[in-house]
Parts: C-alpha cells; sequence; structure tokens
C-alpha cells in the first residue's frame, strides 16, 4: 500500500496496528480488556527523517500523533522526535 499522504520536515505517515484480540497463549479478550494500540507502521517518511524508514513498527507517543482517515485507511501523522521506539521484526 503506498500512502496518499507525503509527510513534510522530520513528520512520518504511519497506519496503526489492529489491537491484540488474544493473549499470547491463546486466550481471546473481550472488548473491554483491549489496550488502545499505540503501535504503527511506516508507510511514508519526510525528508528530514534520519532513524526511520518505509515498513518500520513503531511505538509512538499516544496524545503527540494527528489521526487522518483517507480513503477508509486510519493513517497517523508523526513527528520523529514522538517516535518512542522502533520493533524488531
Amino acid at each position: 500500500m503506498s500512502s496518499p499522504l507525503t509527510p513534510l520536515a522530520d513528520r512520518v505517515v504511519a497506519v496503526k496496528e489492529a489491537a491484540q484480540t488474544k493473549t499470547a497463549s491463546g486466550l481471546f479478550l473481550p472488548d473491554n480488556a483491549k489496550e488502545k494500540s499505540q503501535v504503527a507502521v511506516v508507510d511514508a517518511v519526510g525528508p528530514d527523517v534520519k532513524t526511520l524508514k518505509k515498513g518500520d513498527r513503531i511505538v509512538y507517543k499516544e496524545y503527540s500523533v494527528t489521526e487522518l482517515k483517507v480513503t477508509g485507511v486510519e493513517y497517523l501523522i508523526v513527528k520523529e522526535e514522538d517516535v518512542l521506539a522502533k520493533l524488531s521484526k
């Protein structure tokens, strides 16, 4: 999937991962027990981004993103400094 958004400066465009529906041991979680996911996959990077690339899985600050829905897909726009970690694949 190619992002319809082009990030500027030190921003990245990412797609939020769905919340987990079951535990590692296979137990299904009820809707009220699901935690809000703060993990996303980078879909595009701005020209000033130094440490991230398309396809990276990131953990981001929950309240420092801009959420935008385009053609049915929920995108996040995140400043590189608001990315807390890059997850190993």
